[in-house]
């Protein structure tokens, strides 16, 4: 043998020895695999049903421009693997979505979203019992709509995850493109029914079916003084406008065809109009589903 050659011998053990470490890095390469396997997440689709707050994430001309993303955006950046079906109807209950349900084409989900209940309770529907809800007693209150909205959506896929979202706190509500639209908030019952009556309904209807629940009309964040900055009415002694906190606004009126619009952009809080989120309040909500859909991810 001469200089610089290596014995047979030893290029073997050699040759051993890197296919044994080429092997131990397979081995811990194909570990971590099986460790995270979240790494390459399987796609998974959500369908967000819902009114006015889930619709406008798609419309934000119609807030004014008020608004950048909502809640369904919000969510959806912070999981590459979801795709976002919206399926929020401007104005609508949840009475009309159980009626009308096989219009909607709902699709197959993995994962689907109520948040409805505001509309109800201005419209004064009867909100029932969980007793209706549980009976099957159909579209007569809310709490049968929405057995009836659960039980078609466990026809389109018995293994979906549904998440329930109550209504939040509003105070008086003035449309941004038209005045005349708009509405007391729900520091005052309607019809004989609270709000806070239909959000303890919609928990009580997850707490029965073991779904995931965000409260929002209990999050401290979405109170009623953090809704809005303040409203810009005319004093009634003055006659001069004047900026009014939430309570001192509720028993100042308001002329929507003599006045200016009451929440300039300078009075924006968790909403913009005091009903709908602002960026602020959509994030409130993004924070609130962000832990149930990580739940949902690593299933």
């Amino acid at each position: 043998m001469t200089n610089g050659q290596i014995a047979p011998a030893v290029f073997h053990i050699i040759t051993l020895q890197v296919y044994s470490l080429s092997m131990k890095t397979l081995l811990i390469v194909f570990a971590l695999l099986v460790s995270f396997p979240t790494s390459f997440p399987e796609k998974k689709t959500w369908v967000a049903i819902g009114d006015s707050i889930t619709y406008l994430n798609d419309h934000r001309d119609e807030t004014g421009n008020r608004i950048s993303k909502g809640y369904l955006t919000l969510v959806q950046e912070k999981f590459d693997n979801l795709q976002v079906i919206n399926k929020g109807y401007n104005g609508w209950t949840a009475v009309r979505i159980a009626t009308e349900f096989e219009k909607l084409e709902i699709p197959k989900a993995d994962i689907y979203s109520i948040f409805l209940g505001t509309n109800d309770w201005w419209g004064g529907r009867p909100l029932g019992t969980i007793k209706d809800y549980q009976d099957n007693t159909g579209v007569g209150t809310v709490n049968g709509a929405f057995r009836v909205i659960v039980e078609n959506l466990k026809k389109i896929n018995s293994e979906a995850q549904i998440i329930l979202i109550t209504p939040m706190k509003r105070v008086d509500f003035v449309y941004i493109n038209n005045y005349k639209n708009n509405a007391f908030g729900s520091y005052r019952d309607k019809n004989g029914q609270s709000l806070e009556s239909f959000a303890e309904a919609i928990k009580a209807i997850g707490e029965f079916e073991r779904f995931p629940i965000v409260d929002l009309f209990h999050q401290k964040k979405m109170d009623y003084p953090k809704l809005i900055k303040f409203k810009e009415l005319i004093n009634p002694v003055t006659k001069e406008y004047k900026k009014y906190r939430y309570p001192d606004f509720i028993d100042i009126p308001y002329d929507p065809d003599r006045d200016t619009y009451p929440y300039p952009a300078s009075s924006i809080g968790v909403t913009y109009d005091g009903l709908h989120p602002s960026d602020k309040g959509y994030k409130i909500i993004e924070r609130e589903l962000y832990p149930i859909f990580n739940r949902i991810q690593k299933k």
